[in-house]
C-alpha cells in the first residue's frame, strides 16, 4: 500500500468521523486510566455500567484507596479479571499518591511504571488525556492493519511502530480511535462489513478476496 492511498483511507476515515474519541466514559485523566486498566479482555460497555457507580464514590486515588480492595471488587465484579485489576488499582493509587502527587503522569515511563499499566494501556492515556500522537495497538487495530495492508506486521509492536511511521502525520493524533472503532463496528473479525465500508475499495483483503 503506497502513502497516496494511506491518505485517502485516513481523510476518509476523518470526513466521517472528526473528532473520535475513546468509548470509555471518563471525566478526568484518574477515571481514565482506570477504566482503560478495567478494560483489558473487557468491553467498554461492561466497563462503563461498573465505573457509573464506582466513580461516584471513588473519583480520585485517595477515594479509591479509602475505598478499598474488597469493595472495589464488588464494584468491578462483572469485569473479567476482576480480583488481579482490583489489586493492580489500589497499588497504583498508592504509587499515584506517593510518587505523582495524585497526578496522572504524562511519560510512558511513569505510566508503565504503574501496576496495571501496558504498553496498550500507556498509549491510550498519553493519545485520550494528554493528545500525544502514539498509537494504542488493541485486537481491532492489530486485525485492521495486517488485513487492509495498511501497516502489516507480526506483533502488536511491530504494528505500532509501522503505523506510526506510515501514517501521514496530520492523522496521526486521531488514527488510533478512528480504526479501533472501524474495527468494531465494520472491519470486525468473523466477518467484515465490506459492503458498508467507506474505504472498500481501497483496501488490499477486498481487493484480494475478489480476485480469489
Amino acid at each position: 500500500m503506497n502513502r497516496d492511498i494511506r491518505q485517502q483511507i485516513f481523510t476518509r476515515l476523518r470526513d466521517q468521523n472528526p473528532h473520535p474519541t475513546t468509548e470509555l466514559n471518563y471525566s478526568s485523566s484518574f477515571e481514565l486510566l482506570i477504566a482503560v486498566i478495567l478494560s483489558a479482555q473487557a468491553t467498554d460497555v461492561s466497563v462503563n455500567k461498573a465505573t457509573a457507580a464506582l466513580f461516584a464514590v471513588a473519583p480520585t486515588p485517595r477515594a479509591m484507596l479509602d475505598l478499598g480492595e474488597q469493595k472495589l471488587r464488588e464494584h468491578i465484579k462483572t469485569i473479567g479479571l476482576y480480583n488481579s485489576k482490583a489489586g493492580n488499582i489500589i497499588k497504583t493509587c498508592q504509587l499515584l499518591i506517593e510518587r505523582h502527587n495524585s497526578e496522572i503522569p504524562d511519560d510512558r515511563q511513569s505510566l508503565e511504571a504503574l501496576p496495571g499499566v501496558g504498553r496498550k494501556t500507556a498509549n491510550v492515556v498519553l493519545n485520550t488525556a494528554f493528545g500525544h500522537p502514539t498509537m494504542a495497538v488493541d485486537t481491532h487495530i492489530f486485525r485492521i492493519s495486517n488485513r487492509t495492508k495498511i501497516a502489516p506486521g507480526k506483533t502488536p509492536l511491530e504494528v505500532e511502530k509501522r503505523l506510526l511511521r506510515l501514517i501521514p502525520s496530520e492523522f496521526l493524533q486521531d488514527a488510533h480511535h478512528w480504526l479501533i472503532l472501524h474495527g468494531r463496528y465494520v472491519c470486525i473479525a468473523r466477518k467484515p462489513r465490506c459492503g458498508s465500508c467507506i474505504i472498500e475499495d481501497l483496501c488490499e483483503y477486498k481487493q484480494k478476496t475478489e480476485e480469489l
